[in-house]
């Protein structure tokens, strides 16, 4: 086959490239350009980030990786969309006192989206896109299911949990039956440069505040109680379960607890008070079913580094679900994704919007 391979310029998709140009398909390399901020003072020289200025670099390197292996290489322009998609629901989100996930947006909405569509649309002949991600997709019974990959430290199927069925019929995903210490092992074998590369620590490298672009709002920071213990420049500046920082002294650790901005207060406690055992989610995406009629066990994830854990799924209505966990979880936060799986297989997921004691 011919498959258009998306290449980041880091180890994991060039391997993933290798890997489908070793079992005889034609490699395609694409890279979407999405970085149009030029001026943001703080990214500048910082690496280890998805949005930033050094895309310049990670371009350069994607480009000279297709050259030497002989792979038609393509930059494809996604900066608009990027913008209007991924910064707009990041600056939104941010200024409503919620945590958002850039990578889900960009992920399902620009990479596995524009990405292959616009380089289809410039002429560029495929017939599977793919991408270095540690996750599988397989079909079953006419489905076409998201898996984790078998590295459970490494998984990312938390985010490519909103891809849509015709999505995933057409992505292929080579990395998922691999641990990273393999794959760096195979980039060495080929003697890539980038084969000790870190990977990406954040999507953006810089100050938040220049994306946001908002000025400074001085509020108070209050306990549960409401008394105030300081002062903040806005609680944009503050995410859930956020503990250095906060610009407050006392004997025993404090936490963000909750961001509200109609008082632009930000909320502190101590650790006890970060704890819930529910969360309600909107927004769904399914993958493995069309939908949820009946209370169900799932393991849930909500947020990309956790492993999942034990949870009822609870419909509530067509886009919304209750999750009741069976331990307690820490900090949830608003806007980041609650991800439901069963074993392996990604069922779906959706938003957080609400979390309480029930």
């Amino acid at each position: 086959m011919r498959i258009l391979v998306g290449l980041s310029g880091g180890v994991d998709s060039s391997v993933a490239a290798l890997i489908l140009k070793e079992q005889g398909h034609e490699v395609i390399g694409a890279t979407m350009s999405i970085w149009g901020k030029q001026g943001l003072a703080t990214a500048e020289g910082k690496h280890n980030a998805c949005y930033g200025p050094d895309e310049v670099e990670d371009i350069d390197t994607a480009r000279k990786f297709c050259e030497r292996f002989g792979f038609e290489y393509h930059v494809v322009d996604c900066v608009t969309k990027y913008e209007n998609i991924v910064l707009e629901n990041f600056k939104k989100e941010y200024l409503n006192g919620h945590t958002p996930n850039p990578c889900v947006w960009c992920n399902a909405l620009i990479k596995f989206g524009v990405l292959p569509e616009v380089a289809r649309l410039n002429g560029v002949v495929y017939d599977k896109f793919a991408t270095g991600h540690y996750a599988k997709v397989e079909e079953e019974n006419g489905r076409y299911i998201l898996k984790r990959g078998v590295a459970p430290h490494k998984d990312q199927s938390y985010f490519l949990y909103r891809l849509k069925q015709e999505q995933l019929k057409n992505i292929i995903l080579p990395l998922g039956g691999y641990t990273k210490d393999k794959i760096r092992e195979i980039a060495r074998s080929y003697g890539l440069e980038v084969a000790d590369k870190p990977d990406s620590q954040d999507f953006y490298g810089g100050d938040y505040n220049e994306l946001l672009n908002v000025k400074e709002k001085v509020g108070n920071i209050v306990d549960t109680d409401g008394k105030i213990l300081g002062t903040h420049k806005g609680f944009w500046n503050y995410t859930i379960g956020q503990r250095k920082g906060l610009g407050v002294s006392s004997t025993e650790a404090l936490y963000v607890i909750s961001l509200n901005k109609d008082t632009n207060e930000v909320v502190v406690g101590h650790a006890d008070k970060t704890f819930r055992n529910m969360l309600i989610a909107d927004d769904l995406n399914w993958i493995t079913v069309e939908g949820l009629d009946k209370e169900t066990d799932v393991t849930v994830k909500i947020r990309s580094t956790q492993q999942p854990v034990s949870a009822k799924l609870i419909p509530l209505n067509e886009d919304e679900v209750q999750v009741v966990f069976e331990d307690m979880q820490k900090s949830i936060a608003i806007g980041q994704s609650a991800v439901f799986y069963d074993g392996d297989k990604v069922l779906g997921g959706g938003v957080i919007k609400d979390s309480g004691l029930v």
